[in-house]
């Protein structure tokens, strides 16, 4: 299953046996590697590890990926807040020498000083690590599968278009050949044709083998028949990729630039306007396509 790396998720449990709300959302953009940012509640940051490795195991092997987990407090259930004292102690006489230096007015409340949260500590009863993670990991895994759903959703479009437009580079290729074809064979005639009235006005006798080996050496020129060949196997196992289970976004990546240096070399050999202009043609898609293979995990 194809898979965008950029995606959204989101899960809520209201109410945990031990009176708490959690939150769990994901969100990720491109990326080459796989980069977590991991945001808990400082007295479940310990978590952090289990998290990390929870996304790993689902399979999430590339993009910048966000993940924020909220613990809101509903019932108090053993919890208790202290005060920090000296820090807030030093915190106050701060404010204070800011309205005396500045002549500020004195609104130096309770609740202009409990802004500052890193003035209290959380305080909560001893507990087994084992238990939290099992109290997150349920609401984790629903976000992590809206996640996911979202990722293959996205990576299915991804594919639909991409297909779309190779559909669209091999008719290029198609008609590529049928004009490298006939190119050669006008060249021959027209060759044929001005040699035959430089020897008719110069009356020399005609050596049909200068005609072969002038043809033969134009003809070798401007093939690409083993070009075409080699974009041909490129896009079956382009294809064949879109089939695998596995992250595909690298081979895609590597595969787009063979399919480009046999479009360019192509490019340098044609000698025909249209064959140009469909080179042309098929470097504008292929850039459509190196575009949403950046999206593809």
């Amino acid at each position: 299953m194809i898979r965008s790396m950029t995606a959204f998720g989101r899960a809520v449990s209201n109410g945990t046996p031990d009176g708490k709300n959690i939150t769990v959302e994901l969100k990720s953009v491109n990326n080459r590697y796989l980069d977590i940012s991991i945001k808990l509640p400082r007295i479940y940051s310990f978590l952090e590890d289990r998290v990390r490795q929870y996304i790993q195991s689902r399979g999430i092997s590339r993009g910048k990926l966000d993940v924020y987990i909220g613990v809101d407090v509903v019932e108090n259930v053993g919890m208790t807040v202290e005060v920090d004292r000296a820090l807030a102690k030093s915190y106050i006489d701060a404010l204070k020498r800011l309205r005396d230096e500045f002549g500020l007015p004195d609104d130096i409340t309770v609740m202009k000083v409990a802004e500052n949260r890193e003035l209290f500590n959380i305080i909560k009863p001893e507990e087994d690590a084992e238990a939290d993670w099992q109290m997150i990991l349920p609401v984790l895994q629903e976000a992590v599968d809206a996640f996911i759903s979202v990722r293959e959703v996205e990576g299915e479009k991804l594919k639909a278009d991409i297909l779309s437009k190779v559909d669209r580079i091999e008719g290029f290729a198609a008609e590529i050949k049928r004009l490298s074809e006939a190119d050669a064979a006008a060249y021959r005639a027209k060759f044929e044709t001005r040699l035959k009235s430089l020897i008719d006005d110069n009356q020399i006798e005609l050596n049909p083998n200068l005609v072969l080996t002038e043809c033969a050496i134009y003809a070798d020129r401007i093939a690409i028949d083993e070009e075409l060949v080699r974009l041909s196997c490129h896009f079956d196992a382009l294809r064949k990729i879109f089939d695998s289970d596995e992250p595909v976004g690298r081979k895609l990546d590597f595969l787009l630039q063979e399919i480009n240096r046999e479009t360019n070399t192509i490019g340098s050999k044609a000698m025909d306007a249209e064959i140009a202009a469909l080179v042309v043609e098929t470097k504008s898609e292929l850039e459509k396509i190196r575009e949403q293979i950046q999206n593809i995990e």
